[in-house]
């Protein structure tokens, strides 16, 4: 692998200016109404990356297809799709894409301590497993007020719910809708040679984020080819679910979201957006849909490329401010 930047000349200056060295292996994707972009350093076109919470815009996109066809609606429940009882099976769809089903984070019965332990002192993976566990730790859940809160649990249980309306899994759901090249793998043994290993922020490997289960919040993976293809598509308008970009809610003041996808205001500008992290993996997509400009950031290490990723998007959105 490269250990300098290379790809496109105008993207490759940005990206060494704004990027900390030294980098590990990182690809970032800018696509503009004239033309796309992308750099690369450590990585190369077939290189696979973890796309941590990004996962929940893209789930957020299936819900809304699946609605849009008449599969579910958004005032449907849980136990209408899945087997689950009491507070939690009477959670609506819509309530879970906008994270305001009153849902915690994650489970107590997935003993989240526990695994958070596991997950620091060896890098082992705290979301390893299958949709039947996921189901038995979600039944004993109590359900809060139904306000803003961000929960991996609730994104889980939204994709694996809409997969069912559709008669599918959530794995091939996502690429009936998004496209073959998008994957969710639920083993390790479905991993190949382009599945990049990612590293804690001080350089130790980590195991991959894997799982059925964890797949609809953070489990899908992509390379940087076909990020920018699905930004050029999202710029476009033509992907099935694009209204899941539209808010309908405020998450926090000043803050929208609508299936899954975040929008704010930056300098002036609305921006659609959402970010991800997993053990060893960070990422970020956002969109200036009015300028038609968008920006991803894939990198193969814990450490957040939030910033990086609102900076390119500023140089070529709105490069005169």
């Amino acid at each position: 692998m490269e250990t300098a930047w290379i790809g496109d000349f105008e993207l490759v200056s940005v990206v060494e200016r704004i990027f900390r060295s030294p980098v590990q292996a990182t690809a970032v994707a800018v696509v503009t109404p004239e033309r796309e972009m992308t750099a690369r350093v450590g990585s190369d076109h077939h290189s696979t990356f973890e796309l941590g919470s990004i996962s929940k815009a893209l789930t957020g996109m299936l819900y809304r297809d699946v609605v849009e066809r008449g599969l579910a609606s958004p005032t449907m429940v849980l136990r209408e799709l899945l087997p689950l009882d009491g507070d939690v099976g009477l959670v609506n769809l819509e309530s879970l894409a906008t994270h305001r089903s009153g849902l915690p984070s994650l489970p107590p019965g997935m003993q989240p301590l526990r695994r958070t332990l596991n997950f620091w002192i060896r890098g082992e993976n705290p979301y390893g497993h299958s949709l039947a566990d996921l189901l038995r730790q979600t039944r004993t859940v109590r359900v809060g007020t139904p306000r803003p809160r961000y929960s991996n649990l609730g994104f889980q249980l939204l994709g694996h719910a809409v997969a069912k309306a559709a008669g599918n899994s959530y794995a091939q759901l996502l690429q009936d809708v998004l496209g073959p090249e998008f994957s969710a793998p639920a083993h390790v043994q479905d991993l190949g040679p382009a599945d990049l290993t990612g590293l804690d922020r001080f350089g130790r490997p980590m195991r991959a984020w894997v799982g059925e289960a964890i797949a609809p919040a953070g489990g899908i993976r992509a390379t940087i080819d076909t990020m920018r293809g699905f930004l050029r598509s999202l710029l476009d308008g033509t992907p099935r679910g694009m209204s899941a970009l539209d808010p309908v809610a405020d998450f926090t003041p000043r803050v929208g979201i609508g299936a899954g996808w975040i929008t704010l205001e930056h300098h002036g500008r609305n921006i659609t957006w959402h970010n991800g992290s997993t053990g060893g993996f960070s990422s970020w997509i956002g969109l200036d849909r009015a300028a038609g400009t968008g920006v991803v950031v894939l990198a193969a290490v814990h450490r957040s490329v939030d910033r990086q990723g609102f900076r390119c998007l500023e140089e070529f959105a709105f490069p005169a401010r």
